[in-house]
């Protein structure tokens, strides 16, 4: 499997080099997103998105992006397939979910970075606004807000 991880991330570079010291039950190579060499190997993704999202390509060309890509890559894990199966369960993956969505607030932060009054390699928020395309956004300034999408509009607000 090839995981497409963003280069500029210090969480990204961070959880790379972790990956790399796992021992792998299916081989995980791990190239960076939008790099030439994603595209040779892939030409047909959206690269774009590949900067914006972990995805992770298949052997057999599966796409998996966000929660989905997380899941995928413990699954190829020897220590860890079995958290990989309960995070596969439908409540497993609201949490795998609410991982990747946590991890997406530290995207951009340099790491490890010692702020005024920080545990000395504490990672601190890069101050990025984070979007996902299921309605999740993270905003330093407001904090987590869902707008399911295409509820833009008073069309899906409930009846009171």
């Amino acid at each position: 499997m090839t995981v497409l991880y963003d280069a500029d991330c210090s969480l990204c570079s961070f959880v790379r080099d972790w990956l790399v010291k796992q021992p792998q039950l299916v081989p995980l190579e791990l190239v960076p997103a939008g790099s030439e060499e994603a595209r040779r190997r892939h030409p047909g993704l959206d690269h774009g998105a590949t900067l914006e999202e972990i995805t992770v390509v298949g052997d057999a060309g599966q796409v998996y992006q966000g929660p989905a890509a997380w899941i995928v890559t413990l699954w190829a894990l020897r220590e860890h397939r079995p958290l990989a199966h309960r995070l596969s369960t439908p409540s497993g993956a609201r949490l795998a979910k609410g991982a990747a969505l946590a991890a997406a607030k530290w995207r951009g932060a340099p790491w490890p970075q010692v702020a005024h009054g920080a545990q000395k390699g504490a990672p601190q928020w890069g101050g990025r606004v984070y979007r996902s395309a299921e309605g999740w956004s993270y905003d330093p300034s407001w904090g987590w807000t869902y707008n399911p999408p295409g509820c833009d509009s008073d069309a899906c607000a409930k009846p009171s």
